[in-house]
């Protein structure tokens, strides 16, 4: 179960445009698959290290707060998605999705719950959860 099988998901999902990764911490292989695949990803954290070692990668970073986001970054994004985010930001992560009206594609670690309301989809056995603010 490949990381990129979650790009290529995202792929089939999401229309070619801006597509933002939030928390990218250090595992870059989704996000430097899906720019393969054509779309403008922007990768979003709080360690500057992390966003510093993803744009020596070609990925465009930022480093944002994601408990207060600076929203002027994500506009015109067509999807927001996480990989393994830490628990305590996935409130957040849902909430920024709400707001700018853009589905959240979250990839959790084996064993964290996700919150009521998201949908879960197999795909080549990854266990991906989606909140779509427009079906709500």
């Amino acid at each position: 179960m490949p990381l990129e099988d979650f790009a290529e998901f995202l792929a089939r999902e999401v229309p070619r445009g801006k597509i933002v990764e939030l928390g990218i911490g250090f595992q870059f292989k989704v996000a430097l698959k899906l720019k393969s695949l054509g779309y403008d990803v922007l990768a979003i954290d709080w360690n500057p290290q992390a966003v510093e070692r993803a744009r020596e990668l070609g990925i465009e970073a930022v480093r944002d707060d994601l408990f207060s986001p600076r929203l002027e970054l994500y506009r015109n994004a067509r999807a927001l998605y996480s990989v393994r985010p830490t628990p305590e930001i996935v409130q957040p992560i849902l909430e920024l999705g709400r707001k700018l009206g853009v589905p959240v594609y979250i990839l959790p670690l084996t064993g964290d719950s996700m919150p009521r309301g998201m949908r879960l989809v197999n795909h080549r056995g990854l266990a991906i959860y989606v909140y779509n603010p427009r079906t709500k």
